[in-house]
């Protein structure tokens, strides 16, 4: 799409904006029932699209994106009334007599860019956050997933007009013209290179960002951990959607004496979910493209392998793969993994996997596995991260009930449910200050009452 045009789209949805036809909020329910109509009748579409980008299964592809964007509209329509309401609060004696309110009001214009690994949930998800909290939106979705990206400008097309809501598809060329472009807001998700970037463009505006980045999610599994259980649930979350998650557990961090029986029961894990064949099995994805399988495949150091290591290029697939006596100078841990490879790391004791951890770049999820409530509890409140799970992985981004997002090397801001709303919404503070009644003494010439009168109000 050429410059002028996309400038264009923006000018009409600035205009559109200012009519005021974004702030009424049963139009905003409007928008966000058609879109849960299109959804809802062209599931099997959405399933064929994320099949063909990223290998999913029409289960993971339900239960991992087209589910979870569907909860979120369900959520939005259900609170929208009591999200968008003005909120009163206490009014000082000092303002006397008055009502203090916050007013949630829209940015304005927004923009959203969106990441190729869940191309369908992390472009509607904060999109329907937008269209609820009354702003308009231009949607870029990723050009790596070319066929989400499509039915996704299909979907917009049919349900808003682009004064509106409107998809501009491309790669480099378009993210660049539309950083350009003065928004109100801008949601970003993607790496922490391109993350950089779009603050940088965003800052000759001014312009307020939510940055959804990424980092080396830690997945501690301290030493009286149900193993077991551990390593089901540590397989099931590094190794979905073949590893290309923002918050899969990036690497396992366990203590030394349980790293040969761990390493075991996930080595056994993996068999078990993915057969023996992985290369083969039709509900296992692939990698999204030629350069990120060689990237990942540069990144499996032979010598290290205890499980899986094959891959095939044809179909961009990499086995689950598992290594071990890894180290944090090993290339592995040079840099988000982002793909099915499991380094395996040890500590001596806990405060030291701590020190370790809280030394790095804050990641964008933590796990720890383990049976003992005080060292859960220490590692969560000694640790910065986004935020994570206890005995778990992935599953505490899977609800609108919580905000989502990380902070410094992992973003900034977040989303989901009310959070969501709250990202792309400004809180106006408003005193409505009464008429009937006007004290004197904040007004000159001052006296000496005045000055006791006021120490009085504002102690």
């Amino acid at each position: 799409m050429k410059e002028t045009e996309i400038k264009q789209i923006v000018e009409t949805q600035r205009k559109y904006f200012s009519t005021g036809a974004t702030l009424p909020i049963s139009g905003r329910i409007d928008a966000l029932k058609r879109l849960k109509a299109y959804i809802t009748s062209h599931e099997a579409e959405i399933n064929d699209a994320l099949g063909k980008d990223l290998g999913k299964s029409s289960l993971e592809s339900y239960m991992c994106e087209t589910g979870l964007v569907l909860s979120e509209i369900s959520y939005m329509l259900k609170h929208i009334h009591s999200l968008a309401k003005e909120k009163t609060v206490r009014t000082p004696l000092a303002q006397f007599c008055s009502r203090s309110f916050q007013k949630p009001s829209p940015y304005g214009v927004t923009l959203i860019m969106s990441p190729w690994n869940y191309p369908f949930l992390l472009t509607i998800d904060p999109l329907v956050d937008a269209i609820a909290a009354g702003n308009t939106v231009v949607v870029k979705p990723s050009a790596y997933s070319p066929h989400t990206s499509q039915l996704i400008k299909a979907m917009i097309h049919e349900c808003f007009d682009k004064s509106y809501t409107a998809v501009i598809t491309g790669g480099r060329a378009e993210n660049t013209c539309l950083l350009k472009e003065h928004f109100d807001y801008i949601f970003f998700t993607g790496s922490q290179s391109v993350g950089k970037e779009v603050m940088r463009h965003a800052s000759e505006h001014l312009t307020p960002v939510t940055l959804e980045l990424g980092g080396k999610s830690p997945c501690i599994v301290e030493k009286s951990a149900d193993l077991k259980l551990a390593a089901k649930r540590i397989v099931f979350g590094k190794f979905l959607n073949c590893g290309q998650t923002c918050v899969a557990p990036d690497y396992i961090y366990c203590d030394k004496d349980i790293r040969e029986k761990l390493i075991h029961e996930i080595r056994r894990q993996i068999k078990k979910q993915f057969k023996s064949a992985p290369l083969t099995n039709k509900k296992y994805g692939k990698i999204i493209n030629e350069k990120h399988f060689d990237r990942i495949s540069a990144l499996i150091d032979n010598t290290k392998i205890v499980h899986g290591g094959n891959t095939d290029k044809n179909t961009l697939k990499i086995e689950p793969t598992v290594l071990d006596h890894v180290t944090f100078e090993d290339a592995v841990m040079q840099e988000e993994i982002f793909g099915p490879v499991l380094p395996v790391l040890t500590y001596d004791s806990l405060d030291q996997a701590i020190c370790k951890i809280n030394s790095m770049p804050h990641p964008l999820a933590l796990y720890i596995f383990t049976s003992d409530k005080a060292a859960a509890r220490k590692v969560i409140s000694s640790c910065g991260f986004g935020g994570g799970c206890i005995n778990d992985t992935i599953i505490h981004l899977a609800t609108s009930e919580m905000g989502f997002g990380g902070f410094g090397a992992s973003g900034m801001g977040a989303y989901h449910g009310k959070e969501g709303f709250r990202t792309f919404s400004h809180y106006k503070s408003i005193v409505d200050k009464k008429t009937w009644l006007d004290l004197p003494m904040r007004y000159q010439p001052y006296k000496k009452i005045n000055d006791k009168l006021i120490h009085m109000f504002l102690k």
